[in-house]
């Protein structure tokens, strides 16, 4: 009997994170013919975040979906672009025809995971969807995530959802109950594993050593309070991600011993709003999209977090450090109630009075600096590969 053959298919930072530990667990197994396919959406920090993991992609396919070029004012910029789109799924359609996986592995809501799910249906090929069921219920936020989701959800034949929440969504929704297997989220096998590795005063010493000789932050310091800040969700783009980074500058301004990382989104639209609003900060550090062991050593370190990011409403549970969310709706709803999320919407004032209650109300911090498991326990990706052998032996 031919070994089942499983295709991971992935193109972006948070995708290869959250597949990683996955992509591990499935190539352990004897059982289980494993093939990761990297769609490059975002290139650089798709392969920073693999070799992160130790994991080496069998096919390596450009797909510049996200590249600033497809909605460039230059029309030849937009040709350019719409070619390398098309010759990347000419050649991704290719390399699935050829190696017929008997299930593709995808995960999350971008247009890589959409993509390669009308792709299969289209070849017959069932499709398995890590992290199903995160809803809003509002299909223009986050935008266009909340509909990719739901066109995969209506795809996939296999649904892992993080959460009874998300298995409740999915159930309402008409899908097959049978088909859905609640596991946890991937994420919190990543966050597990590097901050294993973190657990020593040398490896603390090596990220301190970092942030301070590359972009001169002293995260060891004791007479400042470090906010860390991300913004960069597509439907805030123009006034409402404005009405954020003026709650961010608000807060600088009127706080000598607060200063704010901000690791600043390459989107143009993001750039360009945060060059006007933040032109005269000082205590405002921009730095480069780091790797994610660094990336995680800021979240642990932050007196607190603003962020309109949904993957890090997950990675932060680890951690309980308070997190004020700059959107009007959240998916992530388990963290809301007596954990240690904020759902601040996208209005300056909302923010700032969070931000101001968070550094002079100690019992207040104390309250929402809450560690939880509501997003999982740090072994999904074991129980995904269970069940995937099971359903394909």
């Amino acid at each position: 009997m031919q070994t089942p053959k499983v295709l991971v298919v992935f193109g972006t930072r948070p995708e290869a994170i959250k597949l990683s530990p996955l992509v591990a667990e499935l190539k352990k197994r004897s059982d289980l013919e494993t093939m990761v396919c990297l769609l490059r959406q975002q290139p650089r920090l798709a392969a920073q975040s693999l070799a992160q993991f130790g994991v080496e992609p069998e096919a390596d396919i450009a797909f510049p979906f996200g590249n600033a070029g497809l909605f460039s004012n230059s029309l030849f910029k937009r040709i350019v672009s719409g070619f390398k789109i098309l010759w990347g799924l000419f050649r991704f359609f290719r390399l699935v025809r050829k190696e017929r996986p008997n299930l593709i592995v995808i995960q999350g809501d971008t247009s890589t995971a959409l993509f390669t799910a009308l792709l299969a249906y289209h070849l017959k090929i069932r499709v398995a969807h890590v992290e199903a069921g995160l809803r809003t219920h509002d299909k223009y936020a986050p935008f266009p995530e909340e509909m990719n989701r739901r066109l995969i959800s209506a795809i996939a034949d296999i649904h892992f959802a993080s959460t009874e929440a998300a298995k409740e969504n999915l159930l309402r929704e008409g899908i097959d109950g049978s088909s859905i297997f609640v596991t946890g989220n991937t994420v919190m096998d990543a966050v597990r594993l590097i901050a294993e590795r973190q657990e020593n005063a040398e490896a603390e010493k090596l990220l301190d050593e970092f942030f301070r000789k590359t972009y001169n932050i002293d995260l060891s310091r004791t007479n400042g309070k470090m906010v860390f800040f991300t913004t960069h969700r597509r439907e805030s783009f123009g006034k409402e991600m404005e009405n954020i980074m003026r709650a961010v500058k608000a807060l600088v301004d009127e706080h000598e011993d607060v200063f704010v990382v901000y690791p600043m989104h390459p989107n143009p639209n993001v750039i360009k709003t945060a060059h006007a609003v933040f032109r005269d900060s000082q205590r405002i550090r921009f730095i480069d999209s780091v790797r994610y062991d660094r990336y995680l050593f800021l979240l642990k370190k932050a007196h607190f977090i603003i962020t309109d990011s949904g993957g890090l409403q997950e990675e932060i549970s680890y951690f309980g450090t308070p997190t004020i969310v700059a959107r009007n709706v959240t998916e992530r709803s388990e963290g809301l109630s007596g954990g240690n999320l904020l759902l601040a919407g996208t209005d300056t004032e909302r923010i700032l009075e969070y931000a101001l209650r968070l550094l002079r109300d100690h019992e207040f911090h104390a309250s929402v600096s809450k560690k939880h498991a509501a997003f999982g326990d740090g072994h999904a990706a074991e129980r995904i590969a269970k069940k995937i052998a099971e359903v394909l032996g």
